[in-house]
């Protein structure tokens, strides 16, 4: 079976300084290719340096919430200017969202940059990585308001199944990560047993985002096959059909090659 991590933070320790045998590793697990999404304006070009080197990885470019006190509008304009060069290994824009979990949220500032992002992935006709805590709801207005043509995904869902459903009437993928391997979320390994396999995609969001196991430990891409092993245990469908539609779902997506 073949698997793509739709979300890893790849530019991080522990890959970055092992990027070649940590690729390696996740093709032993089947995970043949990463999605990079940056954080912030000073990894734009790290992580597209390493899309460039490695014909695994692929690049994503934005401004994540997480991150707000230190974006600004200069920020903005560099991710255009990245933009307005073509390159075959920049899948998406992301990770950018809307987060209510943290101190200090600084919501307007964060809902401004959105839209921003979102104008630009319309603009230049790109999906988008979408972070989400506390916020589907709004979130969800925002994407209905910017309708845009590739849609894209709400990466490490947790949220009830009619948020869930509402986002796949909106046209948007459900990222599938660690959270189901824990047995006491059951809200949501019952919402992604019930959602529909078409709008399902693996991914780890490593380093963060540790499996039940794995507590303590960074996360690593090549888990996205413990991920996948457990999606398997909650879903009716066999092993083969749904490693099938993850696949292909991720490379309609991301426009990837076949």
């Amino acid at each position: 079976m073949r698997f793509i991590d739709t979300h890893c933070h790849f530019d991080f320790p522990p890959f970055v300084d092992d990027a070649a045998g940590s690729i390696a590793l996740a093709a032993q697990s089947g995970v043949e290719r990463i999605i990079v999404p940056s954080v912030d304006a000073s990894r734009f070009e790290r992580v597209s340096q390493l899309a460039q080197q490695h014909d695994a990885l692929y690049a994503a470019l934005g401004l994540h919430p997480i991150n707000i006190a230190e974006h600004n509008d200069a920020h903005l304009g560099d991710l255009e200017g990245w933009l307005q060069t073509p390159d075959p290994k920049r899948v998406a824009i992301g990770e950018i969202g809307l987060d209510l979990y943290m101190n200090d949220a600084q919501f307007g500032k964060q809902t401004r940059l959105l839209d921003a992002q979102l104008k630009l992935a319309k603009q230049y006709d790109l999906p988008v990585i979408l972070h989400s805590r506390r916020t589907h709801d709004q979130l969800a207005m925002h994407l209905r308001r910017h309708n845009l043509a590739r849609r894209g995904v709400v990466h490490g869902f947790a949220g009830s199944q009619q948020q869930a459903e509402r986002f796949i009437q909106l046209g948007y993928a459900i990222g599938v990560g660690g959270t189901i391997t824990y047995e006491r979320a059951s809200k949501t390994r019952n919402t992604i047993a019930n959602l529909p396999l078409a709008s399902l995609l693996l991914e780890t969001d490593a380093p963060d985002m540790p499996l039940q196991g794995f507590q303590g430990q960074p996360n690593r891409p090549e888990r996205a096959r413990n991920v996948f092993d457990v999606l398997c245990q909650i879903r009716n469908e066999p092993p083969e059909i749904i490693a099938d539609a993850l696949w292909h779902n991720s490379l309609s997506l991301f426009a990837l090659p076949a």
